[in-house]
């Protein structure tokens, strides 16, 4: 299910933590949330903590190898973000597709995850990070569906076929319910093309 390379996250997308809260992530929380991935039978590789330094790193993070469903265009991501994002689209995205589209998904297309820049999208963006830039958030572009349909966020957000809408609009409020942030077109033009899903307890859904 969808996505292609890094999207533009928008105007007030939450900071990411500065560089001396990188870290912060500790081995106890990763070893829980990497025990959570294997019950849930998802496959994954560990990547390196690593400081990039300008409040860009990587901590607790994975690879997602096998979620069951094809994912395209995610790299590094917080293994928090993994399991929130892997429970959603296997227990969200999958059945919303089957039961209002009537089809099983065939991929998701992912439009990137960690990505060392700040938010951008506002003038006020200054030199804030993104969640982005410690593999805390990923941008979903669409989906494909096994009988060969696609449906993307750019061309389907305002879809005039009501199943498409209620689909969105469906894994759009699950998505609410996982990550702390979520940010679609809805928000401002530069979430035109993608879900920006955070996992920052923030309570922001637009």
């Amino acid at each position: 299910m969808v996505l292609t390379l890094l999207a533009a996250c928008g105007r007030t997308e939450r900071p990411a933590p500065t560089r001396e809260s990188i870290a912060t992530v500790s081995a106890r929380q990763t070893a829980q949330c990497l025990a959570d991935l294997r019950t849930m039978g998802v496959g994954y590789r560990s990547l390196p903590d690593k400081d990039f330094g300008n409040g860009c790193g990587l901590s607790g993070a994975v690879q997602l190898l096998d979620i069951g469903v094809p994912v395209t265009g995610i790299t590094a991501i917080r293994c928090g973000e993994a399991r929130a994002f892997s429970g959603w689209v296997r227990n969200a995205l999958a059945p919303a597709a089957y039961q209002i589209l009537g089809s099983e998904l065939a991929s998701v297309q992912g439009m990137g995850s960690y990505a060392c820049r700040n938010v951008i999208g506002t003038r006020r963006g200054g030199d804030r990070r993104s969640g982005h830039a410690i593999a805390n958030a990923v941008d979903v572009g669409g989906v494909t569906l096994k009988d060969g349909r696609r449906v993307t966020i750019l061309n389907d957000w305002t879809s005039p076929d009501p199943q498409v809408q209620r689909f969105l609009s469906t894994i759009h409020a699950s998505a609410c319910k996982r990550f702390g942030t979520v940010l679609s077109p809805a928000y401002n033009a530069a979430h035109r093309n993608h879900l920006h899903l955070e996992d920052d307890r923030a309570g922001m859904c637009r």
